[in-house]
């Protein structure tokens, strides 16, 4: 069983820079899936980046891509989101998520209902 815990979120600027961090417990990150979702007040979960662990391809919506990245440290378990040039529309609530087999093709990276284990979120918001 992977727990996974987030933090790192809070106020910022248009323009600014915030990462978040996600600690997983449990496993490694060894062919693991990881990624990070946002939900904002009356709209649907949507993706905003995730990597395969084993082979290190980043999958990136077109929202963010060129702004946010998803740094990685092996020996702490840790992911991150390294947000960038921050927008107003950015303000949400981020959620890391994880997947313990290894599978190909987008969906399984892309798509919320693939992932198998989620953190609890953590407050972005970015003021104008």
């Amino acid at each position: 069983q992977v727990q996974l815990v987030e933090s790192g979120g809070g106020l910022v600027q248009a323009g600014g820079s915030l990462r978040l961090s996600c600690a997983a417990s449990g496993r490694t990150f060894n062919n693991y899936a990881m990624g990070w979702f946002r939900q904002a007040p009356g709209k649907e979960r949507e993706f905003v980046v995730a990597i395969r662990w084993n082979g290190g391809r980043t999958y990136y919506a077109d929202s963010v891509k060129g702004r946010f990245i998803i740094p990685r440290d092996n020996a702490k378990n840790t992911v991150y989101l390294q947000m960038n040039s921050l927008k107003p529309e950015d303000t949400a609530v981020y959620y890391c998520a994880a997947r313990g087999n290894y599978r190909t093709g987008t969906y399984y990276y892309t798509e919320g209902t693939a992932y198998d284990y989620w953190g609890q979120g953590t407050q972005v918001t970015v003021s104008s």
